[in-house]
């Protein structure tokens, strides 16, 4: 099954997204009246304090969660006139996802992780393409390697091959960083960075960190639910990491 999209210059967009979790009196609203497009070929930031619904933003954008109302939508297709079966085939077709934890198949090689996308599509994998993807983060001679053979940086770069595998509308990254340190953290977000740069690539990435949120186009803040504030201009420039730091110790003081 194939899903067609229509032309559209945002690679995600959102309009008056709502997201209540619970009823009555105990009911939570994770999304307000959220608008939101994210152009294609670009990188955006999603931050904010705890509980301020980058996480919601993410999965409802991704098609992992139902808006209460509104409408997401994801290469000019609307997800929500979509069922589950092709919601699923939509994710696996268009959307490329790079998690924290890596999320890797412990039994699988590296070469093996990078075309299980197309496996699940039913795809047959070109062992060239394959190879290209892992040369492209640097991984080249790790292919026969499985998870537990790589450092957390390395596992994190295959990740973000078989996320790029497909070449979707969009990668969702949430919290791409959060498990390495500073020089493997560095390696990644100069990977993602690159696929934009290099490929066109679209990248939504959810961190609470300044220094990662400095690769990208946009950083854009959340606060109970809303757009708090945004902060554009050229990604990775000197002092950029202090002025994304600087607004979110606002953000928290509100």
């Amino acid at each position: 099954m194939t899903i067609t999209p229509s032309p559209a210059a945002e690679a995600v967009g959102l309009t008056g997204a709502r997201k209540v979790y619970g009823t009555g009196a105990q009911a939570v609203t994770a999304l307000d009246e959220l608008t939101l497009a994210f152009p294609q070929g670009t990188f955006t930031a999603v931050m904010g304090p705890s509980g301020s619904g980058k996480s919601t933003l993410l999965q409802c954008a991704a098609g992992l969660d139902r808006l209460t109302s509104g409408a997401v939508r994801v290469g000019g297709v609307d997800l929500g006139g979509l069922n589950e079966q092709r919601r699923t085939v939509l994710r696996r077709e268009r959307i490329g996802f790079v998690f924290q934890s890596f999320n890797l198949v412990a039994s699988l090689t590296a070469a093996q992780n990078v075309e299980l996308p197309l496996r699940l599509a039913g795809r047959r994998p070109a062992a060239a393409a394959v190879r290209a993807a892992l040369a492209e983060v640097g991984l080249a001679d790790r292919a026969t390697h499985r998870p537990a053979e790589l450092s957390g940086g390395q596992q994190q770069r295959v990740a973000i091959a078989r996320a790029l595998i497909t070449r979707p509308d969009v990668v969702f990254a949430d919290e791409p960083t959060g498990a390495l340190d500073t020089a493997a953290s560095r390696e990644v977000l100069g990977l993602l960075r690159a696929a934009v740069d290099g490929h066109g690539q679209t990248v939504v990435m959810v961190t609470h960190d300044p220094v990662a949120a400095s690769y990208a186009d946009e950083v854009v803040f959340l606060r109970d639910g809303r757009i708090a504030d945004r902060l554009g201009g050229a990604a990775q420039v000197p002092g950029r990491a202090e002025q994304i730091a600087g607004l979110m110790a606002r953000l928290e003081q509100r």
